[in-house]
């Protein structure tokens, strides 16, 4: 059997992706016109970002069960018309409930961009082939991050953000129609489900009762978090109230951004699938990844030189630690079959998003405890303490991977 080629089975799937990373980076482009707009504070303009994620979270189980029993091909087609609609009622909003709704109704949209690549490389690749092709696709999907930065902030002018919404609406509905004319129902020698959703729907307890999955997934679902908590939202702020850059200095930097995660997806993938085939463990690659987040943490509390060059290089880091979240997905899937890749997927990204939700509502209510600063801003003390946060946080599941054996 001669099996699809990656821009028939993967490319479809990560043009999804490609709008899902856009929609998710868009705020931290446009966070400041919209809180100037609609008179936000920080938590309020947290709390904005953060339904989008809300949405995320809540539709994971449903989908990746979805994925699971009707196949990929028929959910994401559905899942980009809903996206595209939520793009429409953001750009038609004339307040801050509405925009609230529309991001909600895009949340659950984009929903399953990575479990679904994840299932049908799951179905068509070897096991040591599925993070390097799910890597490539994130990569693919990464492009939407950068499309966000510069080129969003330029076309804000002549389209202002309502139409840089629409846009992502008309973008979000042909995607629909390229998965559904590309993408394969099912995996070779896959036969369709004969059980009950309700019997599929009993397997996430296999999942949540297995050791492995318990120890590892707190770890990954918070790298990934701690990437989409920033880069979603909170970096661009960052950027301009501690790294002191105007509206061009922060969308170049959001970019380098994007660039790091364009360069981690592709990267971690590729490397943990040759460092697999060598007999690498699968989780070496997302390991590395957690120390080197862990490490520039700590570099942005101690307050470092604010010249671009050391700003971009400490968040283009960032962005590349970040991005291998899904190589630590591969390795935990590997624990179970190929039929089961969509559930664990969104077991994990369950965990993730409710932390990117908490998150990015912790941050706005941690940086209004400080008075806004004369330029309107937020003050540098409460991004240190953010920062703290978070870093705490992925000290603790560090320690909680590391666990003695016996405690296991």
């Amino acid at each position: 059997m001669t099996h699809p080629s990656f821009a028939r089975l993967t490319l479809p799937l990560a043009g999804l992706n490609f709008v899902n990373q856009a929609a998710r980076t868009l705020v931290a482009t446009i966070g400041p016109l919209l809180a100037v707009e609609f008179a936000l504070s920080a938590s309020q303009l947290g709390l904005l970002a953060a339904m989008f994620f809300a949405a995320y979270a809540a539709a994971q189980l449903p989908v990746g069960l979805a994925i699971d029993f009707w196949g990929a091909r028929r959910v994401q087609a559905t899942l980009a018309i809903v996206a595209a609609s939520g793009f429409v009622i953001c750009a038609l909003a004339p307040g801050p409930l509405l925009l609230a709704v529309g991001r909600v109704v895009t949340g659950f949209g984009i929903s399953a961009g990575l479990i679904a690549m994840l299932k049908v490389n799951s179905q068509w690749y070897p096991k040591h082939r599925v993070a390097a092709m799910t890597g490539l696709g994130v990569f693919v999907g990464a492009l939407g991050s950068l499309a966000a930065t510069v080129p969003a902030a330029l076309l804000v002018p002549a389209l202002g953000w309502r139409g840089v919404f629409a846009l992502l609406g008309v973008m979000a509905a042909a995607t629909s129609l390229w998965i559904w004319l590309s993408v394969p129902d099912h995996g070779p020698g896959v036969v369709p489900q004969r059980r009950s959703l309700a019997a599929e729907a009993r397997e996430f307890g296999r999942i949540f009762a297995n050791a492995g999955f318990l120890r590892l997934a707190p770890a990954v679902a918070l790298l990934s978090a701690m990437n989409f908590t920033y880069q979603g939202l909170w970096a661009g702020p960052w950027l301009r109230d501690v790294g002191g850059l105007d509206d061009a200095g922060r969308a170049t930097l959001l970019l380098v951004y994007a660039l790091g995660l364009m360069a981690g997806s592709a990267g971690f993938g590729q490397a943990s699938s040759v460092l697999q085939r060598r007999g690498w463990g699968p989780m070496t690659m997302p390991w590395v990844a957690m120390g080197g987040m862990a490490a520039v943490q700590a570099v942005l509390i101690l307050d470092p030189s604010h010249h671009p060059a050391v700003l971009a290089l400490l968040w283009f880091v960032f962005a590349l630690c970040g991005a291998a979240g899904p190589t630590g997905y591969a390795a935990i899937g590997q624990r179970f079959g190929a039929e089961l890749a969509g559930r664990v997927a969104t077991a994990i990204n369950v965990a993730m998003l409710v932390l990117v939700f908490l998150l990015q509502n912790a941050i706005g209510w941690i940086l209004d405890l400080w008075p806004r600063t004369a330029s309107g801003g937020w003050a540098p003390a409460g991004y240190a303490w953010a920062f703290g946060l978070t870093l705490a946080l992925q000290v603790a599941c560090l320690a909680w991977m590391l666990r003695p054996e016996r405690n296991r």
